[in-house]
């Protein structure tokens, strides 16, 4: 008897679209399996006869659009096409380049839409794509770059009726994995792996010369990279912006240099940080015999940090600390060290490592080259076989495509995204802190 099978061997059949041209750019920090992504979406639309074109470098060069200067092929845009994706699944890097450049930046509320002078970077984005001949534009990038499609997408709703619309599909990107409406990003898993690789080499290292690393790892608003790369990595401590509260949590007045109105805002006890930090030491030494270990601290918490310690550092267009230049793992390794022998009469060498950006354009892991191509194909799938807009494509269950509305995603208000932070005492949360030296406070 034949055997039959369920699934047709075959591609779906093309669908009927107005779409001709679609646009892919990719905006915010790097991630592992980038080009599983774009390079997906890319084929997807062009087995269906529908020309590509690549941004290059997120929305820079479109907010610099003039109409008498257009934009100039093979430097600001790309056309995608089959050989040029070819072995591109499982490249290192973004084939489209990146930029953090914010065209939605003076937009903060829904009434600014309707102000020319707020709106104009979005209409150059919009003119400069409709200059291409553009269809439908799919963006990849973080939370800031969902603020900016968002923005785009309600940005044409004040468009005269007959103007063309772009409709436009965000996928998720953020080694982070702070994002609300998906359960991983692509990239974290490649990401963590990598930071664990270097923590246990940094573990081996510690206990050879008896001493300890203070690792800081990217995670800006929530800890799920830091918390990750601890449980694989075996460190004996995590801490990130999740666990600031209680005695670790406080306030403190600040000024506004420009307008001179005072308001409070949260901090860091740097004090009782140590003191915890210094506690874990001290029970590996004093009840486990160890002399030597790794913790891990999230660079978010830099954003927690008193004033005294953020002097003279700049933000970015999203208005972000600069972190890098906090040098926070230094910082605070010179402050444990200090409270060690404070504490024990003599010295215990701890060595501050700030850990980033060698994980952002690793070699990605198969899982997470497999999400990425979901991801990509579920760009096609919304725009062309749906007809959606103003959607972010998410992943579930076993890779199980489903749509998120942006009004789902953003806050109707303010525009701002909504982070997911690793619950407290979720069972995540809780194996970190089952794994990690136990200290009975």
């Amino acid at each position: 008897m034949p055997i039959t099978s369920v699934l047709p061997l075959g591609r779906p059949p093309r669908s009927d679209t107005k779409i001709r041209r679609v646009a892919i750019l990719f905006a915010g920090g790097p991630a592992p399996a980038a080009n599983a992504v774009i390079s997906t979406a890319a084929v997807s639309f062009l087995r269906n006869n529908i020309e590509v074109l690549g941004i290059m470098h997120g929305y820079s060069h479109l907010v610099d659009y003039r109409p008498d200067r257009p934009l100039v092929e093979d430097q600001e845009y790309v056309r995608i096409t089959h050989r040029v994706l070819r072995r591109s699944r499982n490249s290192q890097g973004i084939m489209l380049g990146t930029a953090r450049t914010n065209p939605g930046r003076d937009v903060s509320h829904p009434d600014h839409l309707a102000d020319p002078e707020r709106t104009a970077p979005l209409k150059k984005v919009h003119e400069a794509l409709l200059s291409l001949g553009v269809d439908a534009l799919i963006s990849i990038g973080g939370d800031d770059t969902l603020k900016s499609a968002n923005k785009f997408k309600l940005f044409q709703q004040h468009l005269p009726p007959d103007s063309k619309r772009i409709p436009v599909v965000h996928l998720p990107k953020t080694i982070d994995n702070d994002y609300t409406g998906i359960d991983f990003t692509f990239g974290y898993f490649t990401a963590v792996e990598t930071l664990a690789s270097e923590i246990r080499n940094l573990l081996a290292d510690a206990e050879a010369v008896r001493g300890y690393y203070l690792t800081e790892t990217m995670g800006r608003s929530a800890g799920w990279l830091a918390y990750g790369a601890a449980i694989a990595g075996e460190a004996s401590l995590v801490i990130s912006v999740e666990d600031i509260t209680g005695k670790y949590r406080g306030e403190e007045e600040v000024t506004d240099e420009k307008t001179g109105e005072t308001s409070k805002r949260a901090v860091m006890v740097v004090d009782e940080v140590v003191r915890r930090i210094v506690a874990t030491m001290r029970v590996r030494e004093d009840e486990e015999g160890k002399d030597f270990g790794v913790i891990v601290i999230a660079e978010g918490l830099a954003e927690y940090l008193p004033m005294e310690f953020l002097k003279g550092i700049p933000r970015d267009e999203h208005g972000h600390i600069a972190i890098a230049q906090v040098k926070m793992a230094r910082t605070f390794s010179k402050l444990i060290a200090e409270e060690y022998q404070r504490q024990t009469g003599h010295s215990r060498r701890v060595t501050g490592l700030q850990l980033g950006y060698e994980i952002r354009c690793a070699r990605p892991l198969a899982f997470d080259v497999m999400l990425g191509s979901q991801l990509g194909v579920g760009a096609y799938r919304a725009l062309v076989e749906r007809n959606l807009d103003g959607v972010m494509v998410s992943v579930e269950g076993q890779l199980e495509l489903r749509y998120v509305p942006f009004e789902d995603l953003v806050d109707p208000s303010t525009l701002v995204t909504v982070v997911r932070h690793v619950e407290p005492d979720s069972d995540f949360h809780r194996l970190a802190r089952f794994l990690e030296t136990y200290v009975n406070e």
